[in-house]
C-alpha cells in the first residue's frame, strides 16, 4: 500500500491535495495539510494529489 507524507517544512496549506484526495489529506490547526490518521490509499487518487501540489511537499513510499 502506498504511504503519502507531507513536509511540513514545504506545505503552504493551499489545499489542493485535501480537495483531490480528502480520505487522506486534511488541513490541520497550523493551516497545513498532514495525512489522516489511519488513512487507505487504496482507494484514492494520492499522487494526482502528489502532482498538484505546487510546492512539491508531498512523497508516496
Amino acid at each position: 500500500m502506498a504511504k503519502p507524507k507531507v513536509n511540513q517544512d514545504k506545505c503552504i496549506g493551499c489545499g489542493a491535495c485535501v480537495s483531490l484526495c480528502s480520505r487522506v489529506f486534511e488541513l490541520g490547526d497550523n493551516g497545513k495539510a498532514h495525512v489522516r490518521s489511519g488513512a487507505d490509499c487504496s482507494n484514492c487518487d494520492c499522487k494526482r494529489a502528489r502532482d498538484s501540489c505546487p510546492v512539491n511537499a508531498i512523497t508516496i513510499e
